[in-house]
């Protein structure tokens, strides 16, 4: 077994979000459209390892031992859903990843599905190109190691009119490419930024002009927006494309900083698919849903 250790309380609670919209979005779409599609972009292994540390006790607590447990990810979760998908894709380019995900699949032998060993824009822009959407809705699932995603690949995806899209945003990766003052970023921070919004027009909305002083002399460009500020900026981005984006939730949902925002994005411009994917996105996306509320201690 390939150990693919990562993630904490919010890697969890990511998986068991897209675990609800898949169980819904099989059950709602199921009499209607024959082709079904999952595609998990960024499949790592299937399964990930779960470590808890040995810990000694203390006046409060007793000691604990090291538990390592294997717990499902994306990929496993998106093959046990329930009515199945027609097709499922997987796209890792971690070779160890894809012989993981080879022997998963060996294990459904009667299931469609498709390892492919590519990096996740090419793979899928080839896999938007080579099909037609008209018979076939999916959902893909975004869950870069980074800032991996392009806008080009985000475009396509919206141009299918058929696909939804699960995107765990790197907001943390933007806040450091995205840097304070305006001439600390260099070229390759530019490149990765206008990249991922798919122009440099990130620059004079993130990054205001400033203002002459008494003697007509510019000062320097900063960005004033934080990390929230950051989050609205990538969603009205997205709203340039996608019919409807719904509010993200920040994750970690009980630590700060934040690090992630969860975007539901949906393509379909029909107003009952946009009212039903909504519906169930916004259920599973509401913070209240998943704050952890501690002991009182007294």
């Amino acid at each position: 077994m390939t150990n693919h250790e990562f993630g904490g309380q919010h890697t969890d609670l990511k998986l068991s979000i897209v675990e609800g919209y898949l169980k819904a979005f099989a059950q709602a779409l199921r009499p209607h459209f024959q082709h079904l599609w999952y595609i998990d972009a960024f499949a790592g292994t299937g399964s990930r390892t779960v470590r808890t540390e040995k810990r000694g006790s203390d006046l409060v607590e007793m000691p604990v031992e090291e538990v390592v447990e294997q717990r499902r990810g994306s990929a496993q979760i998106a093959l046990d859903v329930r009515p199945s998908f027609d097709f499922a894709i997987f796209i890792e380019k971690n070779r160890n990843y894809v012989s993981a995900l080879n022997d998963l699949a060996a294990r459904y032998p009667q299931r469609r599905i498709v390892i492919a060993e590519d990096d996740a824009n090419t793979a899928l822009k080839r896999l938007i190109e080579t099909n037609t959407w008209i018979d076939k809705r999916a959902v893909v699932f975004l869950d870069p190691y980074g800032m991996e995603v392009e806008w080009s690949t985000l475009a396509a995806l919206a141009k299918t009119e058929a696909i939804d899209v699960w995107f765990l945003f790197p907001l943390a990766g933007l806040f450091r490419q995205a840097t304070r003052k305006l001439t600390d970023i260099d070229g390759h921070k530019r490149a990765a930024l206008t990249r991922m919004f798919g122009s440099d027009d990130w620059e004079k909305e993130l990054y205001p002009p400033a203002e002459a002083d008494m003697f007509g002399t510019l000062g320097e460009r900063h960005r004033l927006a934080d990390v929230a500020g950051l989050e609205r900026f990538a969603k009205s981005r997205l709203e340039t494309i996608f019919p409807r984006v719904l509010k993200p939730l920040a994750l970690p949902i009980n630590e700060k900083p934040q690090r992630f925002s969860l975007f539901l994005c949906i393509s379909n411009p029909d107003g009952k698919a946009i009212g039903l994917a909504s519906r169930i996105g916004s259920h599973l996306l509401n913070p209240a849903r998943h704050i952890v509320v501690g002991p009182v201690v007294k």
